[in-house]
């Protein structure tokens, strides 16, 4: 999950909160008597303050309750794919050692054959990597988006009920976002989080645990990509 997908879907989400807001309001029906002039439809929470907050959306996002829990069921629904992997790992480094032990004793034809069989499993091996981080990824980004619907509406009021007319995203560190800094003074994280897990009504894990499995990575050379780690329970990577 990159920092990028989630500001895009946060602001996404923001603007659609407002949005509905707006509508919801737009939507009361009017009491005042036939005939006589109309006001202006209520045009939900009108953010008009004008200090400063910061959140990190992936830090709030994944230390949630409720994200943190349901992080930790996708690691447990893909440790079995963690072991495959581990397996498919053991059996390919045996055949390398097998292959450096072996080189100068074997025949032409026999060595050919080893490094055939070497090539042919470091391949499955690099696909099913990049298949399952791609597939643990496509996971975790159904999980922001769940949690992110009923956390923007949540901040869009946090803001509207203290003051701030600007809130920024802090998931990743300067230079990567445009955020240069931004103190804790300044930081409403934690705020809006105990406020999310009060209202979801979730109860945090039992214990800490891992968010992920750990794939093995590929050899070097192999051209895999290092799998993302998951922001989960503090700042994101």
């Amino acid at each position: 999950m990159t920092s990028k997908f989630l500001r895009v879907v946060l602001a996404v989400a923001v603007v659609s909160a407002i949005s509905a807001l707006a509508q919801t309001s737009a939507a009361t029906p009017s009491t005042a008597p036939a005939g006589a002039a109309s006001s202006p439809a209520p045009t939900g929470p009108a953010i008009t303050g004008t200090k400063v907050g910061a959140i990190n959306i992936e830090g709030a996002i994944f230390g949630s309750n409720e994200g943190r829990k349901e992080m930790e069921a996708l690691g447990k629904k893909f440790e079995p794919k963690q072991t495959e992997l581990k397996s498919q790992n053991d059996e390919l480094e045996a055949l390398k050692k097998q292959l450096s032990t072996q080189e100068g004793k074997l025949n032409d034809d026999a060595a050919a054959n080893l490094k055939k069989q070497i090539e042919t499993k470091q391949k499955l091996f690099d696909r099913a990597v990049q298949d399952a981080q791609e597939e643990f990824g496509t996971q975790q980004q159904e999980i922001a988006n769940k949690v992110l619907a009923k956390l923007a509406p949540m901040i869009v009021k946090y803001a509207a009920d203290n003051g701030y007319g600007m809130i920024i995203d802090t998931s990743k560190p300067w230079p990567q976002s445009p955020v240069v800094m931004a103190g804790e003074g300044v930081d409403l994280t934690k705020a809006v989080v105990d406020i999310y897990n009060a209202q979801s009504g979730v109860a945090p894990p039992a214990a800490p645990s891992a968010t992920k499995p750990a794939a093995p990575r590929p050899s070097a050379g192999a051209g895999a990509t290092k799998p993302a780690t998951p922001a989960a329970g503090g700042a994101p990577k």
